[in-house]
């Protein structure tokens, strides 16, 4: 068994993540997402109401590989666990986003889902 943070180490530099994820008859939907790395735990950000969402909602296995902004993978993908977070930890979650992407994540997202009224969810990512 690799340690997790072993795991997560080749998501620390990569800007995108290709996040698939999967509906309900199996089939697979991958999606490019922003990532942030913090030890074992890898976090990304969404709105409520995407459908990647609420693929997760039902089926939290997901699988996640380094890609380009476009969502072309550039190296093997991992499978990992995914989780939406509440509170202290959706702060925790929002902060190390906004470290690694301080003009959107930091102030462009955030400010776009409070004038649209988005809730936005958190996922933490901890590989299998």
């Amino acid at each position: 068994m690799t340690n997790p943070t072993q795991a997560l180490e080749r998501f620390v530099r990569p800007k995108t993540i290709l996040l698939t994820s999967y509906r309900r008859n199996g089939t697979s939907v991958g999606t490019p997402v922003h990532i942030a790395v913090n030890r074992e735990h890898a976090f990304v950000r969404m709105w409520d109401k995407t459908w990647k969402f609420r693929r997760i909602r039902n089926n939290p296995m997901v699988e996640i590989a380094p890609a380009t902004w476009r969502g072309q993978p550039t190296g093997p993908a991992s499978r990992a666990h995914a989780r939406v977070l509440d509170g202290s930890e959706a702060l925790h979650a929002a902060h190390a986003l906004a470290c690694k992407y301080p003009v959107l994540h930091g102030f462009l997202i955030p400010l776009v889902h409070r004038l649209r009224d988005y809730r936005t969810v958190h996922i933490e990512l901890t590989p299998n």
